[in-house]
């Protein structure tokens, strides 16, 4: 008799270890899953309305209340105004209660009523850039101090409402965002300036963090030490690193230049972040200079996990140092670094602060990030720095897919 045996992984407990796993993990997908995905649903919103700066703040209106004149002069000043200059509000009221000792002695504004001390005005619609004043002559009782007076108008908040069409929420929708972007040679030049900075920026910090982690693969007196000093680029704060770079790089005070003018290399100072290419070849570099120790600790531990009895093996055999490092460490470090490329493409691709600092986009050096940066607050356009965030996603989208379509299943991919 023969009994069916299920295959693994498929039996009932089994099952039941998934569940519950699934189970346990569904509350930090979700958690994750809401902070990834509604900012990356509002970006892509955003990119097809047409917004400004000044529309993230939805119409509304504005008013404020005061107690001015004295004696026979004497008034309640409501100045009231839309603070849209495009969008009309509509079905706004007033509702105010007054103080206390204030006669009114002459006729109330236009759809405005008096009961007791409630005070409510109906005022219709407000159209776009409206702001008056609404005065309702008054007078103080007798035995009623006039700074009390003042003090009890002004500290109560008169409750004003109104409706109006939000351009973030209404359903006017538009392409001009993207063909702001894509309009003419810039956008090509920002993307030509990206992937230079992105694919130089993380070859050379890869290329440099392998080197390093050659050089201390061995023991040697002071190992912790260099290690140690290798990691300074990385956790040293961006503003010190850049603000250091960008005076040691000074045309006119910076020491590089000093060097070089007293070595006879150059005639005349070089601005190495105010001209063309130079500034961003200089950012590039910087990059490099500042990521490779990530790449070098990365490196550096898969080197120290290979079995040294391969390069026993190799050195009986006659093998060159290059030969060992090609035949027997490359492959081993081809997995960790395929991760790091991956990682160190993403990120450069996405990064900001170091060229702002260096640069602020200038002299050739705006890549994408940086013009999402000046579309959304220089020239406040909130719409098309929205859209640039989308084609960069866009083109991460693009280049994961890439990778990992073409990435073997060897490499631990």
């Amino acid at each position: 008799m023969s009994v069916a045996i299920p295959p693994k992984g498929q039996g009932p407990l089994a099952k039941r270890e998934a569940r519950l796993a699934w189970s346990l993990l569904l509350p930090t997908i979700t958690i994750v899953s809401l902070v990834v995905i509604l900012p990356l649903l509002s970006i892509f919103w955003i990119s097809f309305k047409p917004i400004g700066l000044a529309d993230l703040r939805p119409p509304a209106p504005v008013l404020r209340e005061s107690l001015r004149g004295s004696g026979d002069q004497m008034r309640i000043e409501y100045r009231l105004r839309n603070s849209s200059q495009d969008v009309e509000i509509t079905d706004v009221t007033i509702r105010d209660a007054w103080p206390e000792g204030l006669i009114v002695t002459g006729d109330l504004p236009a759809g405005c009523v008096l009961d007791g001390r409630e005070f409510t005005c109906d005022l219709g619609t407000l159209e776009p850039g409206y702001n008056e004043r609404l005065s309702v002559p008054v007078m103080l009782a007798d035995g009623v101090d006039q700074d009390a007076a003042e003090d009890a108008a002004e500290g109560t908040e008169p409750e004003v409402r109104g409706e109006a069409d939000s351009i973030l929420t209404n359903s006017e929708f538009t392409l001009d965002n993207f063909a702001r972007v894509f309009d003419g040679d810039e956008f090509w030049t920002v993307m030509w300036v990206t992937l230079f900075y992105t694919v130089v920026g993380t070859i050379g910090a890869l290329l440099f963090g392998l080197f390093a982690a050659l050089l201390l693969n061995k023991s040697f007196r002071g190992q912790g030490i260099l290690r140690g000093l290798y990691l300074f680029p990385y956790v040293a704060p961006v503003i010190a690193v850049a603000f250091t770079w960008v005076n040691l790089f000074d045309p006119f005070s910076g020491s590089a230049n000093a060097l070089l003018l007293q070595m006879g290399v150059t005639n005349e100072a070089i601005n190495f972040f105010g001209q063309r290419p130079l500034a961003l070849i200089m950012v590039t570099v910087f990059e490099i200079w500042r990521y490779f120790p990530l790449s070098f600790l990365f490196i550096l531990a898969r080197m120290q996990s290979i079995d040294t009895d391969m390069y026993e093996a190799a050195d009986m055999d006659g093998a060159s140092p290059f030969q060992k490092f090609w035949y027997l460490s490359l492959p081993m470090l081809l997995g960790i670094l395929s991760v790091l490329f991956l990682l160190r493409f993403i990120w450069t691709f996405n990064k900001f602060d170091d060229i702002f600092l260096l640069t602020g986009g200038n002299a050739g050096t705006r890549t994408l990030t940086v013009n999402v940066y000046e579309q959304a607050f220089a020239i406040s356009n909130i719409g098309a720095g929205a859209a640039v965030a989308v084609i960069i996603f866009g083109c991460l989208l693009a280049f994961s897919f890439f990778f990992f379509r073409f990435i073997s299943r060897e490499e631990g991919l």
